[in-house]
């Protein structure tokens, strides 16, 4: 499935060079393209915190190349080139469509970077529009959903819908494969309301452990320490979360009386770990006991 859509991708890359402009036009072959949104994650949690989305000039403007030029951007992200990269790749990636590029070169690192679309969550934005609502909360969801904890890619479905209200597309065989759902996240970065996450299954038992920490955790409330600016707020059905028709996603959450438009993760099974199954996982540890943080059978004895 990644390779079909990498190929895709490469593809799609050659419409547009560095830092042209997509303007999503009638007839351009790009609007009509559609691919399962399926992506890795690894967004850490110090590039989401160190976002600045009101700081940069972005939040108010389209992400054109105008403003990517402008000193409000530079000085932004030149104050932490490593960091902001890392955060414009996935606000790229979550915003715009396939085909759509953004280059922009920092003169504190010496370097150009180039940020590809892929979700095509925030069209309007993308064309050079200042973000809707909707985009705003549906970008600022992608980004939560995209944080890894330990730092190592793992295959997700992004699922729900775009800042315009269509739907992202769902390949045939992607809920099968991506069979375990896994949470709900929404909020809105640009305005600061902040990050939420909702768990989309029971919570962890104490024998599994999973990367996706923000996502899926023993715990049902309150702000990780792992993943912050991500608060967790319990499960998406006590959130009063209302699915699509076909119970494939949520179309809308509601936290402290505002409605927010989420986006639903799935994963694999596989990417659940449990105590016992004879590898010692990233996010397990040595000890005595049967638990992901006391795993003997697959990590051994603690020195």
């Amino acid at each position: 499935m990644r390779k079909r859509l990498g190929a895709v991708l490469l593809l799609a890359l050659s419409a547009c060079g560095p830092g042209e402009e997509w303007a999503g036009q009638p007839g351009d072959p790009m609007n009509g393209l559609e691919q399962p949104i399926v992506v890795d994650n690894g967004l850490s949690a110090n590039g989401l915190s160190a976002n600045g989305l009101s700081a940069n000039g972005l939040s108010a403007n389209g992400l054109s190349l105008r403003v990517l030029s402008s000193h409000t951007f530079r000085n932004w992200f030149d104050a932490d080139p490593v960091l902001r990269e890392e955060f414009m790749r996935y606000v790229i990636r979550c915003a715009a469509p396939q085909g759509f590029t953004r280059s922009f070169t920092s003169h504190v690192a010496n370097v150009t970077y180039t940020w590809v679309g892929q979700l095509g969550l925030a069209p309007g934005w993308a064309a050079g529009a200042p973000p809707t609502i909707a985009e705003q909360q549906v970008v600022s969801a992608c980004l939560a959903a995209h944080v890894n904890t330990h730092g190592v890619n793992v295959p997700i479905s992004v699922l729900g819908l775009k800042g315009n209200g269509t739907p992202l597309p769902i390949e045939p065989n992607e809920l099968s494969t991506f069979s375990e759902t896994e949470a709900c996240f929404f909020g809105n970065l640009f305005n600061g309301d902040g990050l939420f996450a909702g768990n989309d299954r029971n919570s962890l038992s104490a024998v599994e452990s999973t990367s996706r920490a923000c996502a899926l955790s023993p715990t049902l409330s309150g702000t990780d320490p792992a993943c912050p600016p991500v608060t967790r707020v319990g499960s998406c059905q006590a959130l009063n979360c209302e699915m699509d028709p076909e119970s494939r996603y949520y179309k809308r959450c509601t936290y402290n009386g505002k409605v927010y438009r989420p986006i639903t993760t799935r994963i694999r099974p596989q990417d659940i770990y449990s105590c016992g199954d004879g590898v010692c996982q990233i996010t397990e540890q040595c000890g005595t006991g049967t638990t992901a943080t006391s795993c003997q059978a697959d990590c051994g004895l603690c020195p």
